[in-house]
């Protein structure tokens, strides 16, 4: 698998049942190492899918999984902007590439416990 230079942030929309409307949707990409999102941009794409939820994800060009702060301050900020629009952010996957000494190649925000979703 090719392995990305630049962090791309995607979004996967989902309707009232949890089921994926359409492909994947790349909101935004970022530089080697930072992918700023806001949430214009992201809540944009939603109301034009009409979805009722979603998962974020982006990739760490680096390969190491890890949440940055800037990572968890974005989803917290993501959540919230969901609340009040009413479309609920269920997850946030950090996607990066299996090394030798790691069992998994991506993170969920969510099963971490790094930040608390509706």
């Amino acid at each position: 698998a090719r392995i990305l230079q630049h962090e791309i942030f995607w979004a996967l929309m989902l309707d009232s049942k949890n089921r994926l409307i359409g492909e994947p949707q790349q909101i935004s990409q970022g530089t080697l190492n930072s992918s700023l999102v806001h949430p214009r941009e992201l809540f944009k794409k939603a109301l034009q899918f009409s979805c009722a939820s979603m998962i974020l994800a982006h990739n760490h060009p680096s390969g190491d999984p890890t949440p940055s702060s800037e990572d968890i301050k974005v989803t917290k900020q993501l959540i919230g902007a969901g609340e009040v629009m009413g479309i609920k952010v269920l997850d946030h996957i950090v996607i990066g590439h299996r090394k030798n000494h790691s069992s998994t190649d991506f993170l969920s925000l969510r099963e971490s416990g790094l930040v608390k979703f509706g």
